[in-house]
């Protein structure tokens, strides 16, 4: 057996304990796991994807969890997921926000300039939710069942008495702008349950009714909540959370392109490419 110089022994302990301290510090700086859940609605899954990529691109662990909307809030209430960029307030998810209030992180809004109501081709002769009759034969599409909007049309004639005795078709947003797309192309009557931004409005020539009483509310904006305790667990996770805000504008170019066909992943990189400014001010706390 071949004895081991002393100075080759000094010299493997060293190499060792060199490659040790870099695979420690490696470890040190890896990125941590973010989950973030959505509706899938098309302004939540361009949002999502935009800012999932973004966290991607800093070297996180994504996953994108699509959920109902109910369940969304209660997972993210029960720190099963980290955080969310798909809050409509102040009205449309205010029941969720009272109903987790102390057990999720408000980061204020994300979007400006957001609308729900009930909307139609220009074409049909109508302009209020009051002056409805029998159109659409009595008929309103609608999305998933467990979103708010759906609820409130559901209820609607409570508030309008001129829908009492009228169906509300629960689909999904996918299936609701499917059946518009069909009726606007045999000029028939179709009402549906819209919100906007969303790409229907620069492809069709639609209009919203009138809400004189009010019950979709007035002018919302998208927020974005994270689970107690990411702030502390994450900071500069959070941060970027925290910092996403873009325009009418930039949504509806992701929603665009996703609606054409891009995989969401690929059009969410393809609008980073192309804003680095609004992206490097959302990653400025990022070391």
């Amino acid at each position: 057996m071949k004895l081991i110089s002393l100075s080759k022994l000094g010299l493997i302990l060293g190499l060792s304990l060199l490659l040790a301290a870099c695979s420690s510090e490696a470890e040190g700086t890896e990125k941590q796991a973010v989950n973030l859940a959505y509706v899938e609605w098309e302004t939540e899954v361009a949002s999502t994807h935009v800012v999932g990529q973004v966290l991607e691109d800093l070297g996180y662990d994504v996953t994108l969890t699509p959920l109902d909307n109910g369940i969304m809030w209660e997972a993210l209430a029960n720190g099963e997921v980290d955080g969310m960029v798909s809050a409509w307030l102040p009205q449309t998810h205010a029941p969720q926000v009272e109903k987790y209030k102390g057990r999720i992180d408000n980061l204020g809004e994300n979007l400006l300039g957001g609308k729900i109501g009930l909307v139609v081709p220009s074409y049909m002769d109508v302009d209020s939710i009051e002056d409805l009759t029998d159109e659409a034969g009595k008929t309103i599409t609608g999305i998933e069942p467990g979103a708010n909007i759906t609820g409130t049309t559901e209820k609607a004639y409570e508030i309008y008495p001129n829908l009492e005795g009228w169906t509300v078709l629960s689909s999904s947003s996918v299936a609701m702008t499917g059946a518009l797309k069909q009726a606007i192309e045999n000029k028939e009557e179709i009402i549906v349950t819209g919100w906007s931004p969303h790409w229907k409005f620069n492809l069709f020539d639609l209009k919203y009714l009138d809400d004189p009483k009010g019950m979709y509310g007035t002018e919302e904006y998208i927020g974005t909540f994270a689970r107690n305790g990411f702030k502390e667990d994450n900071p500069e996770a959070y941060s970027v959370l925290d910092n996403f805000h873009w325009t009418p504008e930039d949504i509806e170019s992701v929603m665009y392109d996703i609606m054409e066909g891009m995989d969401p992943k690929d059009a969410a990189k393809k609008w980073i490419e192309e804003n680095e400014a609004k992206v490097a001010d959302w990653t400025k706390e990022v070391k």
